[in-house]
Formats: C-alpha cells, sequence, structure tokens
C-alpha cells in the first residue's frame, strides 16, 4: 500500500529494471531471448510510455547491490516498477525485500516462458510480492507491464 508521506503521481515516471545478463540481450541464446537487444527493449518501453503520457526511467546491472540501491532511490520518485530480475528472480531474498520499499505496483517481467523451462526457474521469490507477472511474450511483455501501470497500477497521492 503507499504511503501517503512518499506521494507517486501519474506524472511520476515508472522505472524499468534490468538485472544480470539481460545486457546481452540479441546475442544471448537468441533462440530463447529472441533478437532485441535491451536498448530495442527499452525503446519499446518509452514508446508504450508516451503513448500513455508517461515517462519511463531505466537501469540494468548485473550487480545485485546496485539493483537493490535503484529500488530504494525509487521510494517517493517512480509511480510504479517493471522489473526484468533475470536469474536474482530464483535466488534473491534480498532483492524481493528491497522491492516493497518504494510501495508502489510492480510488474515481473520474464522474456522467456520461464514455467516451460527448468524445473528451477519456475519458482520466484518476486510473483508473491508482484501486482501482474508477465512471461514469455518476448519484449512485448514490457509494453504490456507498461500498459497496465500507466491504465490501472498506477499510484496516485
Amino acid at each position: 500500500m503507499p504511503d501517503a508521506s512518499f506521494p507517486q503521481t501519474p506524472s511520476s515516471p515508472i522505472l524499468v529494471l534490468n538485472g544480470p545478463n539481460l545486457n546481452m540481450l540479441g546475442t544471448r541464446q537468441p533462440e530463447v531471448y529472441g533478437t532485441e537487444t535491451l536498448e530495442d527493449v527499452i525503446e519499446l518501453c518509452r514508446r508504450a510510455a508516451a503513448a500513455r503520457g508517461r515517462e519511463i526511467t531505466h537501469f540494468q546491472s548485473n550487480s545485485e547491490g546496485e539493483l537493490i540501491d535503484r529500488i530504494h532511490g525509487a521510494r517517493g520518485t517512480a509511480s510504479g516498477i517493471v522489473i526484468n530480475p533475470g536469474g536474482l528472480t530464483h535466488t534473491s531474498v534480498a532483492l524481493r525485500d528491497a522491492l516493497v520499499i518504494p510501495e508502489v505496483p510492480i510488474v515481473e517481467v520474464h522474456i522467456s516462458n520461464v514455467h516451460a523451462r527448468e524445473e528451477f526457474r519456475r519458482h520466484s521469490y518476486i510473483s508473491p510480492i508482484a501486482d501482474a507477472v508477465i512471461a514469455g511474450m518476448g519484449g512485448y511483455g514490457y509494453v504490456a507491464a507498461i500498459d497496465f501501470l500507466a491504465t490501472r497500477g498506477a499510484t496516485t497521492a
């Protein structure tokens, strides 16, 4: 539940976070993740947000601590978070704990259908705290997440 002392408005940007290895999109296992680059995905997000009169900020890191720091910084400055935690989805309680701090809607996104892959990918520490989970839609999953946050999930003070 959003905290009134940290108001977010529809004019606050949506934070798009990408975790480990997502900087390698377009070259890493294209048969699984497709050929879109991370910059292609971010451009899709920018266009989707602009179509709704919104803006995004974005960040990618291979470092769990840097992602957590960016999440902490979203408190009071972001209206929602789209996150593809990459492999941290299945391993990081610390990332999960950080995601409740901003008190904004969260959409967990995965490019591939994690439920059709290895068993260990089917568990997420993030899903139980997410407002929505999108998997297997490629880069379009980010567009769906932005649309959700911009039209239904964004909070107002």
